[in-house]
């Protein structure tokens, strides 16, 4: 045991002794000082006493496994995953019941004994008032995550251990279990525990949410967020609601989200209620089964924040094998420059500049509102340029907890903090080294971070954190963002020399309301939908002109992201394989514009789409006739048409789309 660490221990120790009291000046934090507090008058520990640890004996240590049993099997993946990202750190992973006792246990083979002469071991109870002040017992007591280091332990045989602890609570609210990471000789300082503390808080919020899927696996489950990114991430909202709409149970971010003062409020009011009538069809009874993984846009009566959720039935699509992982099956396919081009004005003009500049070393910034596709336009840039047989590495600068970040874009050697992986980590500039850096919502990158990616950008070179010596890079940069940067400079959160290395052209993507192909583009979007909804379908939806116009005049706040969303869930409403009225979202159907539309867009709020808005290239316009003329030559028969003018049947019914053609004789 450490000398040095044993004397200062015994000091302070000597201090409450003589005092009868807790002096201010023993370098506690007031939770720790509380937690001492207790184990001097609470729990009259001795904290020079060596007595043995209690270990649960096997039949009882079985009646606390089956309790938390579901818990565990969940767990297995993640805690397998956290123990890989520190591995050869000397830290192990265990979980433990809500009164402390250690019910499974990651740990490296050769450091196992270790770990159990000092206590870390199946069936040991670390409950505070057993065993004094420690990230387990103390983090039961607290209710939020806390990192008890070394000497900070009341318990002298405790001193050389390093414990991050965080909560697991049940969808009620209640502690159901602790995560925790422990070393039995770290040497690190306490500063050094924060990005392990941040790893373990952040995986104890995924247990969390899948504890919550998994409870209320039979019932319907709205998961909601302010960014449909996050759907699915730890900080997800989640309500759990019964066959009439009304709330089971939420978890913390829900509460949040819907200012609510407590879970037990929302229990029992109606999620209808909570919600206003924009995402009403998302819940109307049956609807997750229907349309399960449709993101919908709602709004809270309340406030009228914005959120975008998904409903359905948790059986349907949680797997609780043993990953224990929500598996989710992301399509996405990609565009080149020329598809995102399309026939708009503002989108050809940022593509022909992306064009000329893409290979030429010059930092792009792209601006667009939420929703606008700059993630896919920056992907489209890397894909036309020389470095297309490169990493395209994007990291989300807004999604990633600030005590990680650092490490998520430089990377680490091995021993750089506690909970280093023994190999280290490649950050992602490194990753994305000869080929594109995609930086999204660089608005939201800490100032100090912002210091360090400009020294980055302008010598060519990183420093992983824990090394030494530079690392030489090859860094294209993309970078984006919905806010006004100029706005942050002048409110001093945002570098005014990161902004201009970075704005070496300024390109901007249109949101969707002010696009000037939006007929085009929205028989393009259902088009992909459904290919990648059914695969390369002979059978090609169309839409009929009132449900066009509806589409035309919304304003579209989430732009192509939520008119992809739309169009999938119109496309598994449908009937006759045509898109109308009755399969659009009711926002949509009943919104009206604030002012009176171009007489080029539309005569009134319910027109039909006139000649102005459908193409008006020559070879567009004979295209349709030669068509249409073939069309009724074979009488609306698409088979005989198709072969008639030598193209798949597949083929013709997607210029049938392109052109607002019917699909059966118009009657």
């Amino acid at each position: 045991m450490n000398s040095e660490l044993t004397k200062r221990h015994s000091q302070k120790i000597s201090a409450i002794t003589q005092s009868h009291e807790l002096p201010a000046d023993l370098g506690l934090e007031k939770w720790l000082l509380s937690s001492w507090q207790r184990c001097i008058t609470g729990y009259g520990i001795d904290p020079f006493v060596n007595k043995s640890m209690s270990v649960l004996e096997v039949s009882e240590l079985k009646d606390h496994l089956d309790r938390l049993d579901h818990l565990r099997y969940i767990a297995d993946a993640e805690m397998r995953s956290l123990y890989e990202s520190i591995s050869g750190s000397g830290f192990a992973i265990m979980l433990t019941d809500a009164q402390g006792v250690i019910l499974h246990h990651i740990c490296d083979p050769t450091i196992e004994k270790e770990f159990r002469k000092a206590g870390l071991r199946l069936g040991a109870n670390w409950s505070e008032n057993h065993e004094g002040t420690n990230g387990i017992g103390t983090c039961i007591l607290e209710g939020v995550p806390v990192t008890v280091h070394r000497d900070e332990h009341f318990r002298r045989r405790h001193i050389n251990l390093t414990c991050s602890g965080a909560p697991i609570r049940g969808p009620h609210g209640d502690l159901i279990a602790i995560l925790d990471a422990s070393s039995c000789s770290s040497e690190d300082s306490r500063n050094s525990q924060i990005h392990l503390r941040a790893l373990v808080a952040r995986s104890a919020l995924l247990l969390e949410n899948l504890n919550f899927l998994f409870e209320y696996r039979d019932e319907q489950v709205l998961r909601f967020h302010h960014r449909a990114e996050c759907i699915g991430l730890p900080n997800e909202a989640l309500l759990a609601l019964d066959h009439n709409r009304r709330i089971l149970a939420a978890n913390a971010r829900a509460v949040e989200f819907l200012e609510a003062p407590s879970r037990h409020a929302l229990v029992g009011k109606s999620a209808c209620e909570l919600f206003d009538p924009c995402g009403s069809r998302c819940l109307e009874p049956g609807a997750g089964r229907r349309w399960g993984g449709t993101l919908w846009p709602v709004c809270l009566r309340k406030t009228g924040q914005r959120f975008c959720a998904l409903l359905y039935t948790v059986s349907n699509t949680i797997s609780t094998t043993g990953a224990g992982k929500v598996e989710k099956t992301v399509k996405s396919s990609t565009l080149d420059l020329d598809m995102l081009a399309s026939s708009d004005s503002h989108m050809r003009e940022s593509v022909c500049a992306a064009t000329r500049i893409m290979d030429r070393r010059v930092p792009i910034l792209l601006r667009g509102e939420t929703g606008t596709g700059k993630e896919v336009f920056a992907r489209a840039i890397h894909n036309a340029g020389q470095r297309a047989d490169k990493s395209f590495v994007a990291i989300n600068c807004s999604s990633i907890p600030e005590a990680l970040i650092e490490s998520e874009l430089f990377g680490y050697k091995h021993g750089a903090f506690t909970g280093a992986r023994r190999e280290g980590m490649k950050g992602k500039v490194l990753q994305s080294n000869g080929g594109t850096l995609f930086l999204d919502e660089i608005g939201d990158m800490p100032l100090h971070l912002q210091t360090r990616l400009l020294r980055c950008l302008e010598e060519c070179e990183i420093v992983p954190l824990g090394a030494n010596e530079p690392i030489a890079i090859d860094l294209n940069v993309i970078s984006a963002t919905h806010q006004d940067l100029e706005k942050l400079i002048d409110e001093g959160s945002f570098r005014e020399d990161l902004y201009y290395r970075l704005n070496g052209i300024s390109l901007m993507l249109p949101p969707l309301r002010e696009r000037e192909d939006k007929v085009e583009l929205i028989r393009f979007i259902i088009e992909r939908e459904q290919d990648l909804d059914v695969g390369d379908s002979d059978v090609g939806a169309a839409v009929d002109d009132a449900a066009m116009a509806k589409l035309l005049a919304y304003k579209w706040p989430g732009n192509i992201r939520e008119l992809r969303n739309v169009t999938r869930t119109a496309l598994a409403l449908c009937e006759e394989n045509t898109l109308r009225l009755n399969d659009l979202p009711e926002r949509i159907v009943t919104w009206r514009p604030d002012r009176p539309l171009n007489g080029s867009e539309f005569a009134n709020g319910d027109a039909m789409v006139t000649a102005e808005v459908l193409p008006k290239n020559p070879l567009d316009i004979a295209e349709k006739e030669a068509i249409t003329i073939a069309l009724k030559d074979h009488r609306w028969n698409v088979t005989s048409t198709a072969q008639a003018l030598n193209m798949s049947r597949n083929t013709l019914y997607r210029k049938l789309n392109k052109h607002g053609l019917p699909t059966t004789k118009p009657q």
